[in-house]
């Protein structure tokens, strides 16, 4: 059972930032790590509301397997906890790697 609950949380925590980071109109950027380290000159380059935007989709996204976690869980308890973050592992380092191929 805690298996379930606990993916059923990062789920929503990951959805509910999405969100957040999504209808931010830009101002989830400060967030951003790396980002918020820019001089302002820097920054103006930026469309942050279209960042933020990419950003919310994508953590929305993230949020997926969680709930395929919770899913599994019902029958193999654990198994499904750790695929989920199996496959969330590997979206965070996709995600680094391709914000490291848009700033270099």
């Amino acid at each position: 059972m805690f298996y379930i609950v606990f993916n059923f949380a990062m789920a929503v925590i990951m959805l509910l930032f999405g969100i957040w980071f999504y209808r931010s109109k830009g101002q989830a950027s400060k967030f951003l790590s790396g980002y918020n380290m820019k001089s302002a000159e820097e920054r103006k380059k930026y469309d942050e509301n279209a960042m933020c935007k990419a950003y919310g989709k994508r953590m929305m996204f993230m949020s997926i397997p969680f709930i395929a976690g919770m899913i599994i869980d019902i029958w193999h308890i654990g198994i499904g906890c750790l695929i989920a973050w199996v496959i969330w592992f590997v979206m965070f380092i996709l995600l680094l790697m391709d914000r490291h191929k848009r700033e270099g």
